[in-house]
């Protein structure tokens, strides 16, 4: 890909579509090399560029819409009818294989999350929580869920904050607080928490395998 192959004007909010992409590509690398049972639980708004993408490669997009095939003409069909009229919005809506909840509002990822796990104890809810959504009031008062699994006979929510430092209004508060307040304000609600940064390639996949496996293995 070149610069002219971009859109000129980007629907969807960009910021958020990379960080999903690599949560959910080494999501689904921990299944296949494991077998783990994984709801995988996007928060951030207007993410659905990385879903219907993730869809399309992975062959579900093409299985319930023949006409969008895998191949160059499918490939342009897709791209044009993204968040056009009559088209895939930007966000994952009900049309987007797999998708379970539409919602319209932010900050209920964690929710959805804890529900999900509720005595079904194999399954682990993979929850992305966009650092300008964990702002909103139900996802700050969300974190208190873990208070309520019980491990003998409920499931686990991995919960993956994405700190890219950007909301639509202006910088994110977790981007500017110190890093050890971030860190007291997680463990305090009983989170262990496991920190990757960088924009580094291959280092970053590196660095995000490892510690999703290490999340899992403490599971």
């Amino acid at each position: 890909l070149a610069g002219e192959h971009i859109k000129p004007r980007l629907l969807g909010h960009w910021g958020t579509s990379p960080g999903l992409a690599l949560v959910y590509a080494h999501a689904s690398r921990l299944i296949q090399r494991t077998g783990q049972q994984m709801i995988y639980l996007a928060g951030p708004g207007h993410g659905g560029p990385t879903l219907v993408g993730a869809g399309y490669l992975e062959g579900a997009y093409t299985e319930i819409y023949p006409h969008v095939s895998m191949d160059e003409e499918g490939l342009l069909r897709l791209f044009r009818q993204f968040s056009t009229p009559g088209g895939v919005p930007s966000h994952a809506s009900v049309p987007t294989p797999g998708s379970i909840h539409e919602g319209g509002e932010l900050g209920y990822v964690l929710l959805h999350a804890f529900g999900a796990v509720m005595d079904n104890p194999d399954l682990i809810a993979l929850a992305v929580v966009g650092d300008g959504e964990a702002e909103t009031g139900p996802l700050e008062g969300s974190w208190s869920g873990i208070s309520f699994l019980n491990p003998v006979r409920d499931g686990a929510v991995l919960p993956v904050v994405h700190v890219n430092g950007a909301k639509i209004a202006g910088p994110t508060l977790l981007a500017r607080k110190d890093r050890g307040e971030v860190r007291s304000l997680l463990s305090g609600h009983g989170y262990d928490v496991i920190e990757v940064e960088g924009d580094d390639l291959p280092g970053m996949h590196n660095r995000f395998a490892d510690a999703l496996t290490r999340a899992w293995a403490s599971i």
